[in-house]
């Protein structure tokens, strides 16, 4: 019986093994993570609400930016990859996608927390202005194409 268990348990951790191995070889998306925002609001909806709801959206909406903008000409939706463009998935490219992906990260990392000690202090007619512009920035994305002549 301890002769079985250890032979599934072995049976296991190898395929285990393998299924993250072959992660590792997969494309990775151009832009990953949350890009998309879950509602756009009006000035009336904006100034119904609190300061601290505000400070969220306000943060949400520069998350979405940052991963987004740098990258459309590339793309403006996640899951295309460099192969998907007709890039070469050499070792060098991927590694110059890993550390954009992980300097946009750091970006927005320290970005937010200066905004969590700083942006408290701003106006709430101006934290609105801030809110409203992002968000037309964000639906300008949906009409990108129509200036892409591919």
């Amino acid at each position: 019986m301890k002769t079985k268990i250890t032979l599934l348990t072995i049976a296991f951790l190898l395929m285990a093994g393998i299924g993250f191995a072959q992660g590792k070889n997969e494309p990775q998306s151009i832009i990953s993570g949350k890009v998309s925002i879950a509602k756009y609001h009006d000035r009336n909806d904006l100034e119904k609400m609190q300061k601290g709801a505000l400070l969220d959206l306000y943060n949400e909406r520069i998350e979405v930016i940052v991963k987004i903008l740098p990258n459309i000409a590339f793309a403006t939706k996640p899951g295309v990859t460099m192969s998907s463009l007709g890039i070469p998935d050499t070792k060098d490219n991927r590694k110059a996608l890993e550390e954009n992906i992980e300097a946009s990260k750091t970006y927005f990392d320290s970005t937010i927390e200066f905004q969590k000690k700083v942006l408290p202090y701003s106006d709430k007619a101006n934290l609105i202005s801030a809110i409203l512009f992002y968000e037309e920035t964000l639906k300008s994305l949906h009409t990108y194409n129509e200036f892409n002549k591919n």
